[in-house]
C-alpha cells in the first residue's frame, strides 16, 4: 500500500513538473517572434470570437502554438478584441498582435477631397470608396445637412478639402461632419485674423469669395492678389465677371465650353449679370484661398487674364487698355500654340 502511495505521490509530482515546464514554455511563446517573415492582412469580424481569430492567424501562418496562446488566456483571461482590417507585422510575438487587436490598431483608410471640388463632386468620391459605410445615399441635400446637424445650411463650401484617414467602416454621416467642423474652424480662425475695412460683412461671405478665388487660381502664390482684384471691385461697384460663377450656375449640362451666350443668360450665380457675390459659395476652398479671401492683397488691379505660360500665372492690370492688350497677347500665345 505505501508502494502504490509512493508512485501515486511521485507520479502527482512528475505531472505538476510537466505542467509547470508546459506553463513557462506556454508564457514564454507569449512574446516569442512570430513565424511569419511577411505582413500578414486579418480582419476582424463583427461577433468574431478570440478563438475564431487565433485559428485564422495560425492558418495564415503568423502563430507558432495557438493551443499554447488559448491557455495562456484560459489563466489570464481573454481579451477584448476590436473589429476592422488589420496589418500583422513580420515576426509579430502572440502579445503583440493581441495588444494590437485589443488597441484596434486597424489598417486606415484614406480618402482625399481636393481643393476646389463641389459638394457633388465630394459626394461621389465618398460614395464610390469602398472603406466607407453609405447610410445618405440617395437621400437628398436637405436631408443629408439634416443628418449631420446642420439643417437648411447649404452644403456648398461648407467641408474642409483634406485627406482624411480613417478605419473602414466608417460611415459617411461621420466623415461629412468631421470635414464641415474642420471647415467651420478654418473659416473661424480666417475670419478673426481678417483684415480691416473689407467690403464683406459676414465670414460666410468671405467663405463664398474664397470658393471664387480657389476656381480662379492656376498659381497658388497668386491667391491673394487674385482676391484683391476681387475686392477692388467690391469697393468700386463692379461686378465680378468671373466665369467660375457662371460655370456654377449652369449645372450639370456644362459641358466644358463657356460661351458668349452662357455669360448673358442671367442666373442667381452669373456675376456678369448680377452685382456683388453669389448666393453660396461655388466650391470647397482651401485654407489659404480662405486666408487670401479675408486678407487680400489689393494693388489697384481690377483685372486679370491667363498668360499663356502654362504655368497657371495670369497678368494682372489696373486699367482696361492694359487689359486688352494683356489678352491680345494671351489669345496670340493661344494661336500659336495651336499652330504648333
Amino acid at each position: 500500500m505505501r508502494k502504490l502511495l509512493l508512485v501515486v505521490l511521485l507520479l502527482a509530482v512528475a505531472a505538476a513538473g510537466g505542467a509547470a515546464i508546459y506553463w513557462q514554455r506556454a508564457t514564454a511563446a507569449m512574446d516569442a517572434a512570430g513565424p511569419q517573415a511577411e505582413p500578414v492582412e486579418l480582419t476582424v469580424k463583427p461577433g468574431a470570437t478570440v478563438r475564431a481569430v487565433l485559428a485564422e492567424l495560425e492558418s495564415r501562418g503568423a502563430l507558432a502554438d495557438r493551443r499554447a496562446v488559448e491557455i495562456v488566456l484560459r489563466v489570464r483571461g481573454w481579451p477584448q478584441v476590436k473589429t476592422g482590417r488589420y496589418e500583422i507585422l513580420p515576426h509579430a510575438s502572440p502579445a503583440e498582435i493581441l495588444r494590437q487587436l485589443q488597441e484596434g490598431r486597424v489598417v486606415l483608410e484614406a480618402l482625399t477631397i481636393v481643393e476646389g471640388w463641389t459638394f457633388a463632386d465630394m459626394r461621389r468620391a465618398i460614395e464610390a470608396h469602398a472603406g466607407i459605410k453609405s447610410t445618405l445615399r440617395g437621400q437628398d441635400i436637405a436631408a443629408v445637412m439634416t443628418a449631420i446637424g446642420h439643417a437648411g445650411e447649404h452644403p456648398e463650401g461648407r467641408f474642409y478639402p483634406d485627406t482624411y484617414r480613417f478605419a473602414a467602416g466608417t460611415t459617411d454621416r461621420e466623415l461629412l461632419t468631421l470635414a464641415y467642423r474642420k471647415m467651420a474652424e478654418a473659416l473661424d480662425a480666417a475670419w478673426a485674423e481678417r483684415a480691416a475695412g473689407l467690403p464683406i460683412e459676414t465670414a460666410y461671405e468671405a467663405l463664398t469669395l474664397a470658393s471664387i478665388v480657389e476656381k480662379e487660381t492656376g498659381l497658388a502664390a497668386e491667391r491673394p492678389r487674385i482676391s484683391g482684384v476681387f475686392v477692388t471691385r467690391l469697393r468700386k461697384g463692379m461686378r465680378l465677371q468671373t466665369d467660375p460663377t457662371v460655370i456654377y450656375g449652369i449645372g450639370p449640362s456644362y459641358d466644358g465650353n463657356i460661351r458668349e451666350r452662357d455669360l448673358r443668360t442671367d442666373t442667381p450665380y452669373n456675376t456678369y449679370t448680377r452685382a456683388g457675390l453669389p448666393p453660396t459659395p461655388i466650391a470647397l476652398p482651401s485654407r489659404e484661398a480662405l486666408i487670401a479671401a479675408t486678407r487680400p492683397l489689393e494693388t489697384g488691379d481690377i483685372f486679370f487674364v491667363a498668360t499663356g505660360e502654362g504655368d497657371g500665372s495670369h497678368v494682372f492690370s489696373a486699367t482696361l487698355e492694359e487689359h486688352n492688350a494683356a489678352v491680345a497677347r494671351y489669345l496670340a500665345r493661344l494661336r500659336g500654340g495651336n499652330r504648333r
